[in-house]
């Protein structure tokens, strides 16, 4: 029987051209998994361009046991892929497991990780994050690693009921 890799083999790091293509899969894999979307939606041509992100915004790789598991994009206020960052805070975006990693405790391991970066960072006092309103397992890990909703900073992308919830994580 071959040991199943634990979270604490986890390796974090910043993401290359080389990682791209695992990016991708991790990425189109989870949200469509998840049902976050479908088959043919046009946010997954938005997912999938690994090369634009990389242009504008930080992509972070886990990898458990040499295996790519999850992929994380991190951003400031002004950037183009930043939604919800106000001026002192990080603000990561797409976070996204592999299924076949999900309840290992790799995306609760990235998130630690992105609050531990936001804490070396000159002039960052906070980590934002958008979630959707229907996305409750993220909610509770949000919540479990001290992450606040702040519901006067909640969105929609067409004007609509106001479903893109803000969470935030004062760091200091």
């Amino acid at each position: 029987m071959t040991a199943v890799p634990t979270a604490t083999e986890l390796e974090i790091r910043v993401a290359g051209p080389e990682d791209f293509a695992e990016i991708r899969r991790i990425t189109i894999g989870a949200y469509l998994a998840a049902g976050h979307v479908t088959e043919g939606h046009p946010y997954l041509a938005v997912l999938g361009d690994v090369e634009q992100r990389a242009r504008h915004a930080e992509l972070w790789i886990a990898e458990l046991g040499g295996r790519a598991v999850a992929s994380v994009m991190i951003t400031h206020p002004g950037r183009k892929y930043t939604e919800v960052a106000l001026d002192g805070e990080l603000e990561f975006r797409m976070l996204a497991v592999d299924p076949a990693a999900q309840g290992l405790g790799v995306g609760r391991r990235t998130v630690e990780r992105i609050l531990d970066h936001g804490r070396s960072l000159d002039g960052v006092e906070a980590v934002a994050i958008t979630s959707g309103a229907w996305m409750a397992p993220a909610h509770r890990l949000y919540g479990s690693l001290g992450f606040v909703r702040v519901p006067e900073r909640d969105w929609s992308f067409d004007g609509g009921p106001k479903d893109l919830w803000v969470f935030r994580h004062g760091l200091r």
